[in-house]
């Protein structure tokens, strides 16, 4: 059965664990769905893991339009959301509308998220919900506002901690479905997990979130640095730079093909 919003509340409610990866391909995404995970997030992390930017701010709509279309086509039961990237929602709340909606008709995902839990993006947030639109919402460690924050820790003095938590009260009150909590203290992910009546989504968070995200990329190994938080289950840069080598190697003897 397809996962949705409402099933990823009663995980909450239930206390079972909510698991999501990144997908940015038909292929990846096809093998992640068969393995069972809960949700596949088209991140605009992949201005990075596949595309070779240095951060995720050069995506444009077209790119995330063209990636999720292809997750989605893979996919048969995960929940599909899809990263809105940056400056395609924080002008208006009619351009968020607008190209929040455009994800919706033309991929076929079931929601979108945005980074930030200021005031102004609280209010797209309850914007978008009213209109149908499901939202998750993004706080602690915000990619796309890598400039101001760097890639560091946030919420790791008594001021920032209280900023971070009161932006998932109100990204709940605006309605958002989940919450994505990055790179923040496992005490301060802790308290915002049990205060809100939606789930959290760790990444670097600690394990006391309601499920925890990765980067497929940094857990397949294919990334050449890892985050300080990552796992690696994998090491494909290393099978693929052999299975190359050989290939290589077997095209020079003339041994391939026979």
């Amino acid at each position: 059965m397809a996962v949705t919003t409402a099933q990823l509340l009663k995980w909450k409610q239930q206390q079972r664990p909510i698991t999501m990866l990144t997908a940015w391909d038909y292929a990846i995404a096809q093998l992640l769905d068969q393995a069972g995970l809960d949700v596949l997030l088209v991140g605009d992390s992949l201005a990075m893991t596949v595309l070779g930017y240095d951060t995720t701010l050069p995506l444009s709509l077209e790119d995330m339009l063209h990636h999720s279309a292809a997750v989605k086509r893979g996919v048969q039961r995960a929940l599909v959301v899809c990263d809105l990237p940056f400056l395609s929602y924080q002008e208006s709340e009619q351009q968020a509308i607008h190209n929040a909606g455009r994800v919706l008709k033309e991929t076929g995902v079931q929601a979108v998220k945005l980074e930030g839990g200021h005031s102004a993006i609280a209010q797209t947030v309850a914007t978008l919900t009213q209109i149908g639109i499901p939202v998750m919402g993004h706080i602690g460690l915000t990619p796309q506002s890598v400039h101001r924050l760097g890639f560091r820790q946030q919420g790791n003095t008594p001021e920032t901690a209280e900023k971070i938590y009161h932006q998932a009260l109100k990204l709940t009150e605006a309605g958002a479905f989940a919450l994505i909590l990055e790179h923040i203290p496992s005490d301060l992910a802790a308290k915002i997990t049990e205060s809100i009546s939606i789930p959290t989504i760790g990444i670097g968070a600690g394990q006391h979130c309601d499920g925890q995200v990765l980067v497929t990329a940094d857990l397949l190994g294919l990334t050449a640095k890892q985050p300080p938080f990552a796992k690696v289950y994998a090491n494909l840069r290393q099978t693929i730079t052999d299975a190359a080598e050989n290939y290589i190697q077997d095209v020079q003897q003339q041994t391939f093909p026979q």
